[in-house]
């Protein structure tokens, strides 16, 4: 990025930041369902409004086969999405006063920039460059669906001028976890591009899989792209089969032009030198410190294998990334740098030797000689080096390479600090695979939520970054890593509506954006997200309702991660509306009920509504997700093979320590309660023997579940002996309690003789005073 165009973004955040508060600016302007929210809105001089109905025209330049294709997209969106059918033509320009849109070129707007003038009959789209003409088709759009509705739609009479922060707009895709077909990566840059985000960071390397085909080492796709899923994994099959996938070099030119067309460049990562399992199994000679196990490629977590430094391994790194560049024009390559153990570099030769001839001890410093040795071969082809913000250990970086920081901003603040550019990446803020919810019908995923609200208050200016260093400040990204994200609609709803809190944080200047704002331009958002066959989380805007018992009824408890609005609900099954009571404090009961409950801004509905059946065993019912785990140290919500009663349960765990604590659990008349739990395979890589896990030893081979009261560490309060199983498999256990009475915490652990299969409770359910049964299955609410 020039310069010129650093200094210009800085005066522009400078400008907003010092000028009008948010809501003066608010007042001022009209208001338009957008996102991310443009630089300015302004009344036209002419307030008359324009009706945009079937049969209107847009208008392309003649001879400019680009603004063709995005009037082309443009009407293709207004069909599938609002069922407007619109014509297309080419020529010098429309009649007057005829309510058509025009795209047209500007000069001197900047090459994402445009103008979209609503007046006087027509919407017309200005701008230089090609981004910026598509930028203004999808802002069109997004006026042209303020709603779930069908047919015409009118527009209020607006001028809007608009151009990016950040000229880095990211998401990050791991295909080397899990797979995704080249179809659903289409769509992903297609839903990517309609957000104006324009940096695709295409993560096709790790340990558990090689995705990339490299013609002069087909043992990468033919070793490296496989793996046989561990027994009872949701990817395993009865006969055992192997799991994978990879991308031809004809598939990626063709992702490559469909990302190129809609204005999204992809930055591919091949990891060095560090995640290399699934390179180091196709070519053992490459590792340093003997072979990497094939059973590491089936396990998550960190590892200990690395490439060695040796004059062979550079020179099949570089002829990988040789084809790489063929494959990929864009000037930036990602090589990863992150969690590169250092251990078996001490006890290799060619590395010792290495280490040697620099003149240094420290094994860290062959992780710096290895990251500049290929910046060097890059940069002689004219490419800049990505690296995660290990890479600034060890030694001095070259000064083209880029940082991008996921321990927290510091490491981009570092970069910047030493000239380099750096891109913004953090977790867990911006890590799109915590969960975005706590509810039990959340997607798997890491354990601690990160919500809506989390990723959209991301603040990538902080108040320390100086002036010179805000000049090296490319953009963000969010980053959906697919360890425990393995299915297309799990990528859904763990990328969106994230994407859009991301795409406005990056697009839209400081003194722009604002939470309540956002909030208002949801239920737009979330409505075009159906119409494009997205399947968005709904939790941030999902009501959630919580009861707990009170003697022979229900105290009912409303909560919202907005943080603003309002709730209103009903107790007789009824569909809540503006009018309905109005939630200001828990309420109670009678069992059986049905609470139903919708958040509201200013009359406005923002979600779904929640509806919750209420009776004596559900109210007693937990899901593990509504536990509280007794070490949350690792938190992971880990899927499990399907269940007898064809559920997909996600299990919420800490892999070290299977325990949980159910808070507050009203005790009085309890006799009994039923918790049923799943053995998961453990295929994780937390340590050498797993010294990290806790085990409680136990009086049979099949192991225990045993429960405590207020506390995890004194005798067990009731004891039942667990079935035999394998990994995959369900079961559910029921025990008499001893009397008691009050809110107590129950703990529960299981017992075993080891660490696999994993013991992952699904559920706890108290069975009511007076019943003899621990009620039916769960219900997740």
């Amino acid at each position: 990025m020039a310069r010129a165009r650093r200094g210009s973004r800085l005066a522009l955040v400078l400008a907003l930041l010092l000028g009008a508060p948010k809501a003066a600016l608010a007042a001022a302007e009209p208001q338009v369902n957008v996102i991310p929210a443009p630089l300015s809105v302004a009344s036209a001089a002419d307030p008359t409004p324009v009706l945009i109905a079937d049969g209107e025209t847009i208008f392309a330049p003649r001879g400019d086969t680009a603004a063709l294709q995005i009037a082309r997209e443009l009407s293709d969106l207004a069909l599938s999405t609002r069922g407007l059918t619109l014509k297309l033509a080419v020529g010098d320009g429309p009649g007057p006063n005829t309510p058509e849109i025009v795209l047209v070129r500007q000069p001197g707007l900047g090459p994402e920039a445009y103008a979209l003038d609503v007046k006087q009959g027509q919407a017309r789209i200005a701008a230089t460059g090609d981004a910026g003409l598509f930028y203004g088709a999808v802002t069109l759009w997004q006026l042209l669906t303020p709603d779930a509705g069908r047919g015409p739609v009118t527009l209020a009479a607006v001028r809007i001028e608009d151009r990016p922060q950040f000229a880095w707009r990211g998401l990050l895709l791991d295909s080397a976890r899990h797979f995704q077909t080249p179809a659903e990566v289409e769509q992903l840059i297609d839903w990517m591009s309609l957000h104006k985000l324009n940096v695709l960071h295409w993560h096709l390397v790790d340990d558990q899989g090689w995705r990339l085909q490299i013609r002069k080492y087909p043992q990468l796709t033919a070793v490296g792209a496989w793996r046989t899923p561990p027994a009872g994994s949701p990817d395993a099959t009865p006969a055992g089969a192997r799991y994978g996938g990879f991308y031809t070099q004809g598939q990626v030119r063709a992702i490559v032009a469909h990302a190129a067309a809609r204005h999204v460049t992809i930055v591919p990562e091949i990891e060095m030198p560090g995640h290399a399992v699934s390179a180091l199994l196709a070519y053992p000679q490459l590792g340093a410190g003997g072979p990497a196990p094939a059973a590491a490629q089936t396990d998550w977590g960190g590892f200990p294998y690395v490439y060695n430094v040796d004059d062979r391994t550079f020179g099949f790194l570089e002829d990988v990334l040789t084809e790489v560049m063929a494959l990929f024009p864009g000037r930036y390559i990602h090589v990863g740098g992150d969690e590169a153990a250092k251990e078996r570099w001490n006890s290799t030769p060619q590395a010792q030797a290495r280490l040697r001839a620099l003149g240094q001890s420290d094994p860290a410093a062959l992780q710096a000689d290895f990251t500049r040795r290929i910046a060097a071969f890059l940069e002689a082809h004219g490419r800049r080096l990505v690296g995660w913000d290990e890479i600034l250990q060890g030694g001095e970086l070259p000064a083209d390479a880029v940082v991008m920081s996921w321990h927290g901003v510091d490491g981009a603040l570092a970069a910047a600090a030493k000239g380099h550019d750096a891109v913004l990446a953090p977790a867990p803020v911006l890590y799109f695979d915590n969960r975005p919810g706590e509810g039990p019908r959340e997607p798997p995923g890491r354990g601690p939520p990160v919500t809506l609200r989390d990723v959209y208050a991301f603040n990538p200016l902080p108040a320390t970054l100086t002036p010179e260093a805000a000049g090296h400040l490319l953009g963000l990204q969010g980053n959906l890593w697919t360890e425990h994200v393995r299915t297309a609609p799990q990528v859904q709803a763990m990328t969106f509506p994230k994407a859009a809190a991301v795409a406005e944080v990056a697009w839209s200047a400081p003194g722009r954006r604002d939470w309540e704002g956002f909030v208002r331009r949801l239920p737009a958002q979330y409505a075009r997200y159906a119409a494009l066959g997205i399947g968005a989380d709904a939790s941030a805007v999902t009501v959630r309702v919580d009861a707990a018992p009170a003697g022979a009824d229900a105290t009912v408890t409303l909560g919202s991660q907005l943080g603003l609005g309002e709730m209103r609900y009903t107790t007789d099954g009824s569909e809540p509306g503006p009018a309905s009571p109005l939630y200001a404090q828990a309420f109670a009961v009678k069992l059986p009920a049905r609470v139903r409950a919708v958040a509201y801004l200013d009359g406005v509905r923002l979600g779904p509504v929640a509806d919750a059946q209420l009776d004596a065993a559900s109210i007693r019912r937990r899901a593990s997700q509504q536990l509280r785990l007794c070490n949350d140290k690792l938190q992971l919500s880990l899927e499990g093979a399907r269940t007898a009663d064809g559920r997909s349960p996600a299990y919420l765990v800490n892999p070290q320590d299977a325990c949980w604590i159910y808070a507050g659990a009203d005790l009085t008349g309890i006799e009994r309660l039923t918790v049923a739990f799943a053995r998961l395979p453990f295929n994780f890589g937390l340590d050498a023997g797993h010294n990290s896990v806790i085990l409680h030893p136990p009086r049979q081979p099949a192991g225990e579940l045993e429960v405590r009261q207020d506390s995890c560490t004194t005798d067990p309060i009731a004891v039942a002996a667990l079935p035999p199983g394998t990994a995959g498999s369900h079961a559910e256990v029921s025990l008499p309690l001893p009397a008691r009475s009050g809110r107590h915490d129950l703990c529960f652990t299981f017992t075993s003789l080891g660490f696999d299969p994993l013991l992952a409770l699904d559920w706890v359910q108290l069975a009511p005073p007076g019943s003899a049964a621990a009620g039916p299955a769960p219900r997740g609410r």
